[in-house]
């Protein structure tokens, strides 16, 4: 069987990546297709010694610094794989993979990370954090959105079948797309983050510094609660404001990024781990329940995949340093095991996406 697969780009190593390196493990005589390949050498590890099909976007001018701002030019990139002669087609998507031609001899398998996030219902607020909200900029913008969400449409309509990342996403196929999906969560590699069932005296957070992550209102919500001590890792644009909202608080603890050992550590010895964002799925959940270590997170998103409502941890309504508060409070009056979030992270291992990819590809080749 001749089979083919189909990636975004690769610039690092990421969770989209991740899937990807199972794919690849999965079928190791596939061939790899991407629209540009600017991955760093310390990271090719996952390809083995592949060498990936890029489109023309791979020689436009300095296509390294500046291949998203080609955008525009992706669905005509990935249109122009030749994938006439392969029997399975996989496309790994967040944005423009899932739009390549195939003929009606093959089978198309499409795992979304998301619909265009930018081109559907969070356009505003990428708009907004980039500030082209006006002017002519942010005019020339929202043309090229729209012509990409008339595609992006358009195009859903190609692959025969569609695994979601979360039935979070799966919703969001469905508004945007009108198709159903089946849910298949994304590999975490829980073997990287082991079981450690005792638990110190701190709350944890960690994660880039962006806009959506929302460290600060997580900072914000123990500033006013100075017998519980907070440790947040991570950097990014957003590192100001985080330290602004923490003020001068002596219970919160900003460490910046930490190398892998330390972080698993601090994910091992946590109380609870706390985060606020919207994720689509939300792997760093997931490893912290690996490490046996409660989630006190936002109950919008991936969250809701991943969180058993009081055995595993606690979600939180509203964005917001009072809801986050809340949660606290209700966290410390459950008897949380840590072996229950242990065992609540195997549902998410490398060797369950597997079974579960291979499973609904298998049943899409029997049926043609």
């Amino acid at each position: 069987m001749r089979v083919a697969i189909v990636h975004e780009w690769l610039e690092t190593y990421a969770g989209s990546e991740r899937v990807l390196e199972q794919l690849l493990a999965i079928w190791p005589q596939a061939e790899l297709f991407v629209v540009c390949d600017f991955l760093a050498e310390k990271d090719r590890h996952f390809l083995g010694g592949r060498v990936p099909t890029t489109s023309f976007i791979q020689r436009l001018p300095r296509a390294r610094q500046w291949f998203r701002y080609y955008l525009g030019l992706m669905p005509m990139a990935v249109e122009q794989f030749d994938l006439s002669g392969y029997d399975l087609v996989l496309s790994s998507s967040h944005a423009v993979a899932k739009g390549v031609l195939t003929g009606p001899a093959t089978l198309h398998v499409s795992y979304v990370h998301s619909p265009m996030r930018y081109a559907w219902d969070l356009q505003n607020q990428y708009l907004r954090q980039a500030r082209m909200e006006t002017g002519l900029k942010g005019l020339l913008t929202r043309r090229l959105l729209h012509g990409m969400r008339a595609w992006d449409h358009a195009s859903a309509a190609r692959p025969d079948i569609i695994a979601a990342n979360s039935a979070w996403i799966a919703e969001r196929i469905r508004k945007s797309w009108r198709r159903e999906s089946t849910v298949i969560h994304p590999p975490v590699d829980i073997n990287g983050f082991p079981f450690e069932p005792a638990k110190q005296d701190f709350y944890f957070v960690a994660s880039r510094m962006v806009p959506y992550k929302r460290i600060d209102l997580v900072a914000e919500a123990f500033r006013e609660l100075p017998d519980k001590r907070l440790v947040i890792a991570g950097d990014g644009p957003e590192m100001q404001r985080v330290r602004e909202a923490a003020g001068d608080a002596r219970n919160i603890e900003i460490l910046g990024r930490v190398p892998q050992p330390d972080l698993v550590r601090l994910l091992q010895g946590a109380r609870a781990f706390v985060f606020a964002a919207e994720e689509d799925f939300g792997i760093a959940m997931v490893e912290a329940q690996a490490c046996g270590t409660p989630l006190i997170v936002y109950g919008r998103g991936g969250a809701s995949d991943i969180v058993v409502a009081d055995t595993t941890g606690v979600l939180f309504p509203e964005q917001s340093a009072a809801s986050i508060r809340a949660a606290v409070a209700r966290f410390e009056s459950l008897p949380i095991a840590p072996e229950a979030c242990r065992a609540n992270a195997e549902r998410f291992s490398r060797a369950v996406f597997r079974d579960r990819i291979t499973a609904l590809v298998d049943a899409g080749l029997a049926a043609r």
